[in-house]
């Protein structure tokens, strides 16, 4: 298994943060406009235990696999998942949200995949597809600033 570690700050609480992270649309918005979901298949509420999945989708017209997730731990300040689809077999997901003040805290995604023959290539892609999502955070919190 290899890990890949991303980091970044936000200007908004961790609770608030983690609270966003919860929501679908969320996932919708750091992901967009390079991959898309359709038919996500998660309830509004997510509990430890949820599972979902959707097709994922290039730029919105070119299809690729379903993705599948559950959910396995969900606190506060902390969202755990294990995922697979296509060809990723492995691809558990941890992000967190560490309070660095008051309105502020410290991002992270945590995460964790094969090192098979698309180990290095699926690590390619996770920095790649990560820096655009911590990027859409960032801009998601320019928006929600008063």
């Amino acid at each position: 298994m290899s890990k890949v570690t991303l980091t970044t700050e936000l200007p908004i609480s961790a609770e608030t943060a983690a609270g966003l992270a919860r929501k679908p649309q969320l996932m919708r918005f750091v992901l967009g406009p390079y991959l898309n979901t359709r038919g996500l298949e998660v309830p509004e509420r997510i509990e430890v235990g949820t599972q979902g999945s959707a097709r994922l989708w290039w730029f919105g017209v070119i299809p690729t696999w379903t993705h599948h997730l559950l959910i396995e731990k969900l606190d506060d300040t902390e969202i755990a998942t294990r995922e697979h689809g296509g060809p990723v077999h492995t691809w558990n997901h941890r992000l967190t949200f560490v309070p660095i003040g008051e309105n502020q805290c410290r991002y992270t995604d945590e995460i964790e995949t094969d090192d098979g023959l698309t180990g290095f290539v699926t690590r390619l892609f996770i920095r790649a597809m990560f820096k655009h999502r911590h990027r859409r955070w960032r801009v998601l919190t320019e928006i929600l600033e008063p």
